[in-house]
């Protein structure tokens, strides 16, 4: 009897798709060097190990399965609840991903520590770090060790039978891609064995009932490692970002299945781990200088949340041919269209202009609603005029220098007034959106030649 072959085909890392010889760019997703050969497995090793749970499979109608009371588990964390959609979810799934040392795993310690207090059983599993090691971090950060538990391993069939004899209520895995399963030969890390084991897990969540946090690498262009259908099989897909040289972190979450997405969560990383920022507009602010030109507020939504930051722009005659661009903060290839439109219809020559644009705090800004601010920062630095620091300013730009509308704008006023701004600059077609008349001046503009001269003195 003949053995039957094994089927070689080349999978994608970054979307799992699957191509039955090699290309150097993927015909999926288009991405260079993605493509890794991967050995099919015969039908007898391929069988998928499941977890044992004290629960049976069995069909019925829809109308015969449980009813949720939609009820959520607190994690301690209002901020953390928020990019949830209120809390964690019975037998939800969630990925948590971001850069190595951004405090993937100091978030989740605070949150095993904040969900005992409340009686839960907590298993932390670990494949990258010792009990040693986590238990060193969870004493910095004021973590109760005695009440989490720990477990060191990356074997799927060895946590198994842990699993089933505690039966914990909250299980949190770090990270998925030191899991190996003895279905698979393949390394660990790789895409089959990601997939693997992130399946027998999400199995487990969804039959136990417990809540299952898995925390993931990214790669350099800053996407989660591994396949793309990783992010399919989980609920919630979190990420962790912040400068690594700065102290702001934010949650953003891109998927929830149980809430709104994009909402963001903000954080302060201290000694003693990630403080909640509450009120994150009074935080990003508070250091702004008044007395230099380049400076001025703007309103950015973050979901369905408003945030109130600065914009910095700075201008100077270059000694460089072509001149420098900086920007941080806010996305380069806008800016740069902003800064031509400054040239062409506010008489804010830049050809010759060293320009930098900085968000400070860490934060990162990619929606239009921020061109004005950038423009007038832009041009109170170039005509060296101080912008009024009553006012905030709000508005998209288009390629002719008119003003353009804004999404949310009462929600956006709401915000600067209760943050004690009186003057609002905002495109002059928003006025008519209004139901409520906010209580604070508001200054409509309808072009870029207007809105400078409003806001600089």
């Amino acid at each position: 009897m003949l053995r039957p072959t094994q089927k070689t085909h080349f999978l994608c890392q970054d979307c799992g798709h699957s191509s039955p010889k090699w290309n150097g760019r993927c015909p999926s997703c288009q991405s260079w060097g993605t493509l890794i050969e991967f050995k099919e497995e015969s039908p007898s090793a391929s069988k998928q190990y499941r977890i044992p749970v004290n629960t049976e499979s069995q069909i019925s109608t829809l109308d015969k399965q449980p009813i949720s009371d939609g009820s959520r588990i607190s994690s301690g964390l209002s901020e953390f609840d928020r990019v949830l959609g209120g809390g964690l979810v019975e037998g939800s799934v969630l990925l948590l991903a971001g850069d190595p040392g951004i405090g993937k795993s100091t978030i989740l310690l605070q949150v095993a520590n904040s969900l005992t207090q409340q009686g839960k059983k907590v298993l932390y599993l670990s494949g990258e770090e010792s009990g040693t090691q986590v238990r060193i971090r969870g004493e910095r950060l004021g973590v109760d060790t005695s009440k989490i538990y720990f477990l060191s391993e990356t074997d799927t069939e060895t946590i198994g039978p842990h699993l089933s004899a505690l039966s914990p209520d909250i299980l949190i895995i770090d990270s998925i891609q030191t899991l190996t399963s003895s279905t698979s030969s393949s390394t660990a890390g790789s895409i089959v064995q990601i997939r693997e084991c992130a399946q027998i897990f999400v199995n487990w969540a969804k039959s136990s009932g417990s809540p299952t946090f898995f925390t993931g690498h990214v790669t350099k262009e800053g996407s989660i490692a591994g396949p793309k259908v990783l992010e399919h099989m989980v609920d919630v897909v979190l990420s962790l970002e912040g400068d690594s040289f700065g102290n702001l972190r934010m949650i953003r979450n891109s998927k929830n299945r149980f809430g709104s997405t994009n909402d963001v969560a903000l954080f302060e990383m201290t000694g003693t781990g990630l403080e909640q920022l509450t009120d994150p507009s009074a935080a990003l602010i508070s250091e702004r200088d008044t007395s230099s030109p380049g400076s001025c507020i703007a309103v950015a939504l973050e979901g369905s949340r408003p945030i109130l930051c600065e914009i910095q722009a700075l201008t100077n005659p270059s000694t460089f041919n072509p001149p420098r661009r900086t920007i941080t903060g806010v996305d380069f290839n806008r800016s740069m269209m902003i800064s031509a439109v400054l040239s062409r219809h506010a008489n804010v020559q830049l050809g010759n202009q060293d320009l930098m644009v900085n968000v400070p705090g860490g934060l990162r800004i990619s929606e239009t609603a921020v061109d004005l601010p950038i423009a007038v920062a832009i041009a109170s630095s170039y005509l060296d005029k101080l912008v009024d620091p009553s006012s905030v300013i709000i508005g998209e730009i288009g390629l002719n220098g008119e003003t353009r509308s804004a999404s949310n704008l009462e929600t956006r006023i709401n915000e600067a007034y209760r943050q004690g701004y009186t003057k609002v600059i905002v495109p002059h077609f928003n006025q008519s959106k209004f139901k409520l008349k906010p209580p604070i001046e508001i200054l409509p503009v309808s072009n870029l030649r207007q809105a400078i001269t409003l806001s600089t003195k």
